[in-house]
């Protein structure tokens, strides 16, 4: 029996399985926990809770940054007030999520709408607004999750426009004390995203392109050089009434037409000016749209071939 244990501990573990186990239960004990430490926070009177204060403080904000939205939630729960606590930037928990992309945080906060008209006029210690801070550039953990300078580059739009959504419009031109709006702060925090975003576009559309001009050309040649040749006396394909063959026309022109569109969506994109904006939608949408027809017209290939 003791045997026959062993053998299935290491099978468990070999697929992951006991691993997947101790997880869950050091996640429901960690739970356990964190609700004590809530219940216990919240029988503290004035003078406890000062002594307390500091490390409440400083494990919220260690939570804002690796995005532990669990942690938070119970924590805001039991202590309210907690919420518009500063770390050593004078930075609340709203505008630290924002600095460290916790888009889970964000979204938590950002539901609370009666606390949230309080605090999205603030500044740090440096005169930074909320929207300075989304105009800074990612932490290197949050950007590298990110595959792509030109798709980092839209993300750091959107988060960018997302705050700007909730700003007061009086509050989109303050000046922090580097005297920069965050319009300013975003150019000259991302030039050197930008530069390599464009690179980046640059060389995934040109490779693309080839591969599209190659499709075209090979798929224009099969169009006119059908299997099994012509009839000499009508130049009719001899094979038109095979429905083998019907499959291979409508294949070919699906192909040809489809890579005809990538290449075009490809040449759109070497033929962008690179502003700032375009990372947001316009590059990405041709982007997109290029491998779509580019993988649409290598399918097409392939059942061309084995019709």
């Amino acid at each position: 029996s003791s045997k026959l244990r062993g053998f299935a501990i290491n099978l468990l573990a070999f697929l992951g399985i006991k691993q997947i186990y101790d997880l869950k239960k050091i996640h429901f004990y960690s739970d356990k926990i964190l609700r004590c430490m809530c219940e216990y926070i919240s029988t503290l009177d004035y003078e406890e809770y000062l002594k307390a204060g500091v490390h409440v403080y400083g494990a919220l904000h260690n939570a804002v940054e690796n995005g532990m939205v669990e942690f938070i939630t119970e924590v805001i729960k039991a202590c309210p007030h907690l919420m518009i606590s500063g770390d050593d930037n004078k930075r609340n928990l709203f505008m630290s999520s924002i600095a460290n992309r916790q888009e889970k945080v964000f979204s938590l906060f950002y539901g609370l709408e009666a606390e949230r008209a309080g605090i999205v006029s603030l500044v740090d210690r440096s005169g930074n607004t909320m929207l300075h801070l989304a105009a800074k550039l990612s932490p290197p953990s949050q950007l590298a999750r990110i595959s792509g300078a030109a798709l980092q580059m839209q993300r750091e739009l959107q988060w960018y426009k997302e705050v700007e959504s909730i700003m007061n419009p009086m509050h989109k031109v303050v000046h922090n004390k580097d005297n920069q709006t965050a319009r300013e702060l975003f150019t000259s925090e991302h030039k050197d995203l930008l530069v390599k975003g464009e690179q980046w576009m640059k060389e995934a559309a040109t490779s693309c392109t080839v591969v599209g001009a190659l499709i075209i050309t090979i798929m224009f040649t099969a169009a006119f050089t059908v299997p099994g040749g012509n009839v000499q006396q009508t130049g009719y394909p001899v094979f038109k009434d095979e429905k083998s063959f019907t499959v291979f026309i409508v294949a070919d022109a699906i192909s040809l037409f489809s890579s005809s569109t990538s290449v075009l969506m490809f040449l759109g994109i070497l033929t962008s000016r690179y502003a700032e904006e375009d990372f947001l939608k316009s590059l990405p949408t041709k982007l997109i749209i290029g491998l779509s027809m580019l993988f649409f017209s290598i399918a097409a290939m392939m059942v061309t071939f084995c019709a």
